[in-house]
């Protein structure tokens, strides 16, 4: 192949993937992935909730969360955690592509959520 100028042109080099570099994940994105996820999980909670966090530790390309959440009470706990759990390795591994190993879900606190219904409790 020669360019306009008449000069001799080389093929591009194809370098194997191996040696083109890496990319690097930072631990705080994969929190903030996994965060968000547990956010998306939950749904609508009350107002005064604060938001779910998580921290994660990042091994060798495998990662284990641990999220912090409120929930509204009464629920079913373990259905909503359980919920969070997939989804928080659903959300992961397909946005950082890393293998999750675990997650571990902290329930900090239950928010009561008045009845729809007629009064419960006591009534006089």
């Amino acid at each position: 192949m020669t360019t306009e100028t008449g000069e001799l042109r080389r093929p591009p080099t194809v370098v194997p993937a191996g040696e083109r570099g890496a990319t690097r994940i930072a631990d705080r994105v994969v929190a903030k992935v996994a965060s968000q996820a547990a956010r998306e999980a939950l749904g609508a909670l009350p107002r005064d909730t604060a938001p779910a966090h998580a921290a994660v530790v990042v091994h060798h390309g495998t990662v284990r969360v641990r999220v912090h959440l409120e929930l509204a009470y009464p629920a079913d706990i373990g259905a909503r955690c359980a919920r969070v759990r997939r989804h928080v390795v659903e959300r992961v591994v397909a946005l950082v592509g890393m293998e999750v190993s675990e997650v571990v879900v902290h329930v900090e606190r239950l928010h009561l959520t008045p009845a729809h219904g007629p009064a419960q409790g006591r009534t006089r």
